[in-house]
């Protein structure tokens, strides 16, 4: 029998960050769904599809072929076969991925992925809906937040990091409307899962929140 770890959260709470650390410490797979629906929404970018037509979308979606890859424990995210990891990262894709999640025809065409990893493999899987939606059977559920000025900051000094010019205030501003969208959506919209252990992040380091995790791990499956 598989382990599971789902870990949800609001944009910029660290999930990525944190699932991938915990999912290497216990040797599980780290599976990135928001990666998932970034590249679905880079593709709808180049082709000049606005997530607000639903019909254009679906009509889309059969053209679109997402897979993963692992090279050194690490995912990779194939679009038709280009990997396009290192471009799914801009804020422009992850509105798309925001809006484009909210559809039902999207959910539908990565759902199965997403469910058929965890079948086959020890996962550390974050996202909006893990724990409610995607895997609500899963052995540890974890609600990791932060208040939006800590999350700013964190992506802010992220972007700098990387050459990336940026205004923390449109960061701070682009969080809070992503919250909005995500938390409001019609379709599996963010929340928290009853049986999750909230975990506010925003005084704690990397390596304070993934020991945290563990810890918790542990006592799950004892």
């Amino acid at each position: 029998m598989t382990y599971n770890i789902a870990i949800d959260g609001p944009a910029g709470a660290g999930k990525s960050t944190i699932a991938r650390r915990v999912a290497k410490e216990l040797s599980f797979i780290y599976v990135d769904t928001g990666a998932m629906y970034r590249t679905i929404a880079l593709s709808l970018l180049r082709c000049g599809i606005d997530a607000k037509d639903e019909a254009r979308v679906s009509e889309a979606l059969p053209g679109i072929q997402v897979s993963i890859a692992y090279r050194d424990g690490e995912q990779q995210m194939l679009l038709n076969g280009e990997n396009v990891s290192g471009l799914i990262r801009t804020e422009e894709v992850g509105n798309m991925a925001s809006k484009a999640a909210a559809l039902p025809c999207v959910r539908e065409k990565l759902l199965d992925l997403q469910k058929e990893l965890a079948r086959t493999h020890d996962v550390v899987m974050d996202g909006r809906d893990i724990g409610t939606n995607i895997l609500p059977d899963a052995q540890l559920k974890i609600y990791l937040t932060a208040s939006a000025d800590t999350r700013a900051e964190r992506r802010f000094r992220e972007l700098e990091a990387k050459g990336i010019s940026c205004s923390l205030e449109e960061i701070r501003e682009d969080i809070i409307m992503r919250d909005e969208q995500d938390m409001h959506r019609e379709i599996a919209p963010l929340m928290q899962a009853e049986d999750a252990v909230f975990l506010d992040s925003s005084d704690m380091s990397i390596d304070e929140v993934t020991e945290k995790i563990k810890s918790l791990c542990r006592w799950e499956k004892k």
